[in-house]
């Protein structure tokens, strides 16, 4: 198996929505606002080469938006996600697979692409499964108002029109769950309707793709949840059962959205679990 991080590209998000009810005074000593209360995002997905497979975690906003509404999140670097595939050595064509965390568009958007004409859209990887779960489909699909904003439909539906969606399967009662791509899955309930957390198995080490369950490491301590989250309460268990395991365990922490810190690891304190090493990707990766 290999691993090779894949840039989609880098934005800027409140700082305030990023960290709900926590003071700016202490999530700005991890995470500094510019003038205007952003702080730097990152789109950090993930191919996984695995035999004839080819696996894709996460796909960033993509880029058929329109100047508007990429203004709001105020895009900076150079990253593009088909770039930064064929800098890794493939092409769009050779992923197998699209596993998607949850189908918010900063996650999902680049899944589709305008059609030639711009008439219509198109799988952007045309020789994928593109996977996602029944439960969070028909949450993202039948939207809430809450979170209708970020399920756009020209993310999503031409998925299922293409022929290429696939659903893997959800756990009965424990949150964890073997999946058919060869690794296991953790979900995730409070950010969003079974968001899932893949668990990689690499060179005896487990990489955990951490999507939005630890956006930065800025949000180790418990109460530290983004305004964003549907039911932050629950939000407040699984950190706390997930930190748990990975320090128990020493899981090594991919952080999707930390423009700053790749991998991480974490241990027990007595103020809780704690940041212990900060990592490179090309550190774990070799």
């Amino acid at each position: 198996m290999n691993l090779f991080p894949v840039n989609a590209g880098n934005f800027k998000l409140d700082g305030g929505a990023m960290f709900g009810v926590v003071p700016k005074s202490l999530w700005q000593k991890t995470n500094p606002a510019d003038a205007n209360n952003m702080i730097d995002i990152a789109a950090r997905c993930l191919l996984i080469e695995d035999g004839n497979r080819l696996i894709l975690v996460d796909t960033g906003m993509g880029n058929k938006q329109s100047d508007k509404f990429f203004g709001y999140y105020h895009l900076w670097g150079n990253d593009t996600l088909e770039g930064s595939i064929k800098n890794q050595g493939f092409h769009p064509d050779d992923i197998t697979d699209v596993f998607l965390t949850h189908l918010h568009f900063d996650h999902s958007g680049g899944a589709i692409n305008w059609n030639k004409e711009k008439t219509g859209y198109q799988p952007a990887f045309k020789n994928a499964n593109y996977w996602s779960n029944e439960n969070h489909w028909e949450w993202a699909t039948k939207p809430n108002r809450r979170e209708k904003a970020s399920f756009l439909k020209e993310n999503i539906i031409p998925i299922e029109e293409s022929g290429q969606l696939k659903f893997t399967g959800i756990p009965n009662g424990d949150r964890l769950q073997n999946s058919e791509l060869g690794f296991d899955i953790f979900f995730a309930d409070g950010h969003t309707e079974k968001q899932m957390i893949p668990l990689i198995n690499y060179d005896g080490k487990t990489i955990a793709f951490m999507a939005d369950l630890l956006p930065t490491v800025g949000h180790l301590p418990l109460p530290y949840v983004m305004g964003y989250d549907t039911r932050p309460l629950l939000t407040l268990d699984e950190k706390e059962t997930f930190l748990n395991l990975a320090a128990d365990n020493n899981y090594y922490l991919f952080l999707e959205h930390d423009a700053h810190n790749e991998i991480i690891t974490v241990q027990h304190t007595e103020k809780g679990v704690r940041l212990k090493e900060v990592y490179n990707t090309q550190d774990i990766f070799k």
